[in-house]
């Protein structure tokens, strides 16, 4: 049975805290059920919520169970505040920076009647974050470290996310890391990244990504590829599942748990989150992968890219209105109208 990197665990025997270095982001969600029409207005129905891929995870872990979740990342100072009240509220400790003269990064998705998404990034303040903001301070009491592969996309954030790597190789910490983007992979180069995540003992790519970094098409042989150069591959594989993969031998396939789809914002995300949760209790990579699993199937039926916060009601700031995607033109830089009209830390202008 495949079973990779253990998280470690305190003096009283119960899991130490998981450290996520990654990104806050004002999501604005666009669902479209018609085809987008060019050069003129498509009827959809547009959420502004506090989302990104390292948030999101650490929101997914402490959802999943994980007591002690923390988030280093970088907002601007237009809507730190809100993000942070997000945080809080989904049971996550926010160590965030803030930027007063660089906006929170904005992801637009476009999201249309099949669930698929299409993102639009302005990444702003969440690359934000370099070697001068590390300190192996951050890692007292931490049981695991995971990255967001966003951090390896800019020069700055890369050598933030890599001073964190050496940190945590030296305190016997096991790192993870997501690689976040097809897009961004094939831009950066997939050898590239290799390179830049030599050392990380979990790596957690989509097939996409798996087939980008291995250079091969055939899920398997992926897994098996990426797993001769990291301990562990838990390659996600969305309506399929999940496939493990360890010193170059593929493992269980792990089956999806049927959902039904209203957005895959996020669903990634989910997993990671509460894969991460399970390893730092259970240890075991198959109990955490079917946690993974469940967690991706609660997020794919609400819009966004978090779980509801505990006590139910809705997520920090959330708007949710039937309108034009043009009208977000109308209305200027006052996104933050539809959220918190009140408060001059809502989404941010832009």
């Amino acid at each position: 049975m495949v079973g990779g990197v253990s998280g470690a665990v305190t003096r009283t025997g119960t899991p130490g805290a998981l450290l996520v270095i990654g990104d806050v982001v004002t999501d604005v969600v666009a669902r479209h059920a018609t085809p987008l029409t060019p050069a003129t207005d498509t009827a959809a129905r547009i959420s502004t919520l506090p989302g990104g891929a390292g948030a999101n995870v650490a929101c997914w872990a402490a959802h999943a169970g994980a007591a002690d979740v923390r988030l280093m990342a970088c907002v601007g100072e237009d809507s730190a505040a809100w993000h942070e009240e997000a945080l809080r509220r989904s049971g996550v400790r926010p160590v965030l920076r803030t930027e007063p003269d660089v906006p929170t990064a904005v992801v637009i998705s476009l999201v249309d009647a099949t669930a698929e998404r299409t993102l639009v990034t302005d990444s702003g303040a969440a690359l934000g974050l370099g070697p001068k903001d590390w300190n192996d301070a951050l890692l007292e009491g931490v049981a695991h470290l995971h990255l967001s592969g966003y951090l390896f996309f800019a020069d700055t954030s890369r050598a933030l996310a890599q001073a964190a790597m050496k940190s945590a190789r030296a305190q016997g910490v096991p790192v993870s890391v997501d690689p976040a983007s097809a897009g961004f992979i094939e831009g950066f180069g997939p050898g590239r990244l290799l390179g830049a995540l030599s050392g990380v003992d979990v790596l957690l790519p989509s097939l996409e990504e798996a087939r980008l970094l291995a250079g091969t098409r055939e899920p398997e042989e992926a897994a098996s590829v990426l797993s001769r150069r990291f301990p562990l591959v838990v390659m996600k594989l969305g309506p399929d599942g999940a496939l493990l993969a360890e010193g170059g031998r593929t493992g269980p396939r792990v089956a999806a748990v049927p959902a039904g789809c209203v957005d895959t914002t996020g669903a990634g995300d989910a997993f990671t989150g509460a894969f991460l949760a399970t390893r730092l209790s259970s240890r075991d990579t198959v109990d955490a992968a079917e946690a993974g699993c469940r967690a991706g199937a609660e997020a794919v039926a609400v819009t966004g890219g978090r779980p509801e916060p505990p006590g139910g009601g809705p997520r920090s700031g959330s708007a949710d209105r039937s309108r034009s995607i043009t009208d977000l033109r109308g209305e200027g830089p006052g996104i933050s109208s539809s959220v918190r009209p009140e408060s001059r830390n809502g989404p941010p202008n832009r």
